[in-house]
C-alpha cells in the first residue's frame, strides 16, 4: 500500500478509525472524512503520528456538494484515488422500532446516509479510476443486509441496498480493471453496536481485528476479485 491513495468515509471513530490507522501503518496516503470535525482531526493526528500523509475533510457524504468538495480536494492534493472505502453509516433511532412504528423521517435519514452516500461517492470517484483503468472500491455491509431480521428496521434494509449497489456497480465495471467488493465486518465492540444490542452478553471483535480483509481487497493481490461479499473474521478465528 506504499503511497497508494486511500479514501475512507466515516473515519472519525469505530471501524473508520481502525481502517485509517491500519492503512497509515502500511504507508498509504489518506483522505478521510466524517461529519464530526473534532473526532476526524483526532484520527488525523493519530495517523500522522504513524508517518502517514493525511487529508481530513469534514463532510456529509450524503450531500452531493460535500462529496464534490471531498473528492475534488483529494484529487487536487494527490492527483488520483486508488482505493475508496464507503464506511459511513448510521443506525437510526435507538431502541430500534419495528417497521410498523418506524418514523418516516428517521427511515429516510438512514437510507440517505447509508445508501445514497455510497452511490454519490462511488459515482464521483469511478471516472478517475476508469481513466487510469485501475482501482478498488470496498463497501461496508452487515449480516443484517444479507438476512432480514425483525427489529433492525431501516438499517438492515439500507445494507440490503448497499449489497445491491455493490453487485450492480461490479457488473457494470466487469469489463474494466476497477473492482467493487463488500465486507461484512461482523459484530464489533463499538458505539453503534452498543445502541443496537444494549444488553450484549458475549464477546465482540475489536475494529482493529477485522482490517486485514480490507487491506487485501485494496491491494494488487485482489486485482481479479470483483463483485464478491466477504465476512471478516477476528484474530484467532479460523
Amino acid at each position: 500500500m506504499k503511497n497508494k491513495v486511500v479514501m475512507i468515509t466515516g473515519a472519525s471513530r469505530g471501524l473508520g478509525r481502525a481502517l485509517t490507522l491500519a492503512f497509515a501503518k502500511e504507508g498509504a496516503r489518506l483522505s478521510i472524512c466524517a461529519r464530526s470535525e473534532e473526532g476526524l482531526l483526532k484520527v488525523k493526528k493519530e495517523a500522522e503520528a504513524l508517518g502517514a500523509e493525511v487529508l481530513a475533510i469534514a463532510a456529509d457524504v450524503a450531500n452531493s456538494r460535500d462529496v464534490e468538495r471531498f473528492v475534488a480536494t483529494t484529487e487536487k492534493a494527490y492527483g488520483f484515488i486508488d482505493v475508496l472505502i464507503n464506511n459511513a453509516s448510521i443506525l437510526g433511532p435507538s431502541p430500534m422500532p419495528m417497521l410498523l412504528d418506524y418514523p418516516e423521517e428517521d427511515f429516510i435519514d438512514v437510507m440517505r446516509i447509508n445508501v445514497f452516500s455510497t452511490f454519490l461517492v462511488t459515482r464521483r470517484v469511478i471516472p478517475g479510476m476508469l481513466e487510469r483503468n485501475e482501482g478498488s472500491i470496498i463497501n461496508v455491509t452487515s449480516e443484517a443486509g444479507h438476512t432480514g431480521y425483525a427489529g433492525w428496521g431501516a438499517y438492515g434494509i439500507s445494507k440490503f441496498a448497499v449489497e445491491g449497489l455493490t453487485e450492480t456497480w461490479a457488473d457494470e465495471l466487469s469489463h474494466t480493471n476497477v473492482r467493487v467488493n463488500m465486507v461484512d465486518p461482523g459484530e464489533m465492540d463499538k458505539d453503534m453496536h452498543k445502541l443496537a444490542v444494549p444488553d450484549c452478553d458475549y464477546s465482540l471483535a475489536k475494529p482493529e481485528d477485522v482490517v486485514d480483509i480490507f487491506l487485501y481487497l485494496a491491494s494488487a493481490k485482489s486485482e481479479s476479485i470483483n463483485g464478491q461479499r466477504f465476512e471478516a473474521q477476528s484474530e484467532g478465528e479460523s
